[in-house]
């Protein structure tokens, strides 16, 4: 099955017609209530934006590793015009890193109107559960909710140390929560979004939850908890690598190990780590995953630290659980991997230039997953994907096929089996995306987190138009990017006059949309011959 839909250009509406014809100006300030005061924001290309608003209290001292706290009432107009820090984080080689600290549980809201009840989409940031913000420039949703008439939510959670992890140690005497405190704060935030939508002109009781890459995962993890079912009417995962030990997870056990030995480090126990610095606890996390993962004092958490199972805030590894009971627009770049072997991975390492160079690559990376993964393994899957790229006529030089084993490993075998999974046993619509928008030399392919400037419609920004350009079709793609999720937002089916018949996924009929040009593209999910090797692997004892 495969067709193809040619779409045009074009100003969507008089407003943003208008937009086009006249630079941005500040359109004055707007107050609203919320539970926990007034604020104010400002009116500016559109849309009016409440930036560094408190969603709960300050994470520190006391309640550092403790369940997030609502904000603390204040009195009179409190002005929402500046971003907060992000929630502290380690820099991160080859890459920007903002100005962070504890104090970041804000969030920033763009609304077109504070009159009315539009669909509200919140939006969770990636990084690892180590890094980003959602109050970064990349994620400023002026054009998101001008042209999709929403409501935009992003926030900060905590990170790294502070945000993922358990340790009964660190037992919340009031919630009995120990573990996670990062999932914790966004489901205050969503509880928050739900109780304060309305003073944003936004509909409570239609909220869309949305992340990308960790975001993506832990949109997933908490579509699975019963309480948010209640809140969320349907997500839209982009790019997830669900937390899974040995890769991305801790396990319990090495949870506990981590911060019993960060503990004996700083001269502290586990429930005094409340009252060590802040960057001297930080950096002591780091250092204990410094270095190759073999030589670690935990053998799990070998490439990210994500959410640790503790039977409350993430009841198992998703694969494990049914999967969600919402509709599902599901999102993910035909290259994910060429984030991580491309000029700018946050992993630097040197693109293998032969066979062996090319043998210990793939090595270096199966073993994040699968640590007794040996030599004959690996040769084994340059094989089959060197075999793979001959069949379809594509790039089967070292870097290329790096790229792919990085990009189906760590994401499009576990997104396209969940698809797969939900088609048979689910019960709402699937919908899959590939966006396949190619990268500028020397960037290459269209890597993981591309979608964000365009879902965003910050392309436009040098360093993003610098990777992936800002010419008619990007702008194009953004809005037809756009478009589709502020359909799904509003009916549960991603269809617009651009695409008016996206299939869902079915097992019939396992579609994807193809977004990469000045058209898209249904087809059958592509190179599943790849990922047929990864169900091998997957049934390995330590995966």
């Amino acid at each position: 099955m495969a067709g193809k839909l040619q779409i045009a250009a074009g100003p969507r509406s008089a407003r943003e017609a208008a937009a086009t014809r006249s630079p941005a100006s500040a359109g004055g300030r707007s107050v609203v209530r919320t539970s926990a005061g007034l604020v104010a924001g400002v009116r500016d290309h559109g849309v009016t934006v409440f930036r560094g608003v408190p969603y709960a209290r300050p994470p520190v001292g006391p309640l550092r590793f403790a369940s997030p706290r609502p904000p603390v009432p204040w009195r009179g107009v409190r002005e929402a015009v500046r971003p907060a820090l992000a929630s502290w984080q380690q820099p991160l080689p080859n890459r920007p890193s903002p100005a962070s600290g504890e104090n970041s549980l804000y969030a920033d809201v763009w609304t077109p109107s504070t009159q009315g009840s539009r669909p509200v989409l919140v939006y969770v940031h990636g990084g690892g559960w180590t890094t980003g913000a959602g109050s970064l420039p990349a994620y400023d949703a002026t054009r998101l909710a001008d042209r999709g008439d929403l409501v935009v939510v992003t926030f900060n959670y905590r990170l790294g140390a502070f945000g993922f992890g358990l340790h009964e140690d660190l037992t919340d005497p009031e919630t009995g929560e120990f573990a996670n405190w990062g999932l914790q704060d966004q489901l205050a935030l969503l509880h928050w979004v739900h109780r304060n939508a309305a003073a944003f002109g936004g509909d409570p009781g239609n909220i869309t939850l949305c992340g990308t890459s960790a975001g993506g995962a832990s949109t997933w993890q908490l579509a699975l908890l019963p309480q948010v079912r209640e809140l969320v009417r349907r997500i839209v995962p982009i790019s997830p690598s669900h937390a899974l030990a040995p890769a991305t997870s801790l396990t319990p056990d090495d949870a506990r190990t981590v911060y019993e030995t960060l503990a004996r480090r700083l001269g502290s126990t586990v429930a005094g780590l409340r009252t060590v610095p802040a960057d001297l606890l930080g950096r002591a996390w780091h250092e204990i995953f410094a270095g190759d993962p073999d030589d670690r004092v935990v053998s799990s958490g070998r490439w990210y630290r994500g959410p640790v199972v503790d039977g409350r805030t993430m009841p198992d590894y998703a694969h494990e659980l049914p999967t969600v009971n919402l509709p599902v627009l599901s999102v993910h770049t035909r290259t994910e991997g060429s984030f991580y072997t491309g000029p700018a991975s946050p992993q630097p390492a040197s693109a293998p230039d032969g066979p062996l160079a090319l043998r210990k690559a793939v090595l270096d990376v199966m073993r994040l997953a699968v640590p007794e993964a040996d030599g004959d393994l690996a040769d084994s899957c340059v094989a089959t994907y060197r075999e793979a790229a001959a069949v379809a006529g594509g790039p089967c030089d070292p870097r290329a096929l790096w790229t792919e084993v990085w990009g189906d490993l760590m994401f499009r075998h576990q997104i396209v089996r969940f698809a797969e999974r939900h088609a048979r046993e689910g019960t709402t619509p699937w919908y899959a995306m590939e966006f396949a928008h190619p990268a500028r030399a020397p960037h290459f392919g269209t890597p993981h987190e591309a979608t964000s400037p365009f879902l965003f419609g910050t392309h436009r920004l040098p360093e993003f138009a610098a990777v992936f350009g800002d010419g008619p079709v990007e702008r194009l793609l953004s809005d037809i990017l756009v478009d589709a999720v502020a359909a799904f937002a509003r009916t549960s089916r991603p269809c617009t006059p651009n695409i008016p018949d996206w299939p869902r996924f079915t097992p019939e009929s396992p579609s994807t949309l193809i977004l990469g040009g000045p058209s898209v593209t249904a087809t059958v999910t592509p190179q599943l011959q790849h990922l047929r090797f990864w169900d091998f692997v997957s049934r390995l004892p330590s995966a």
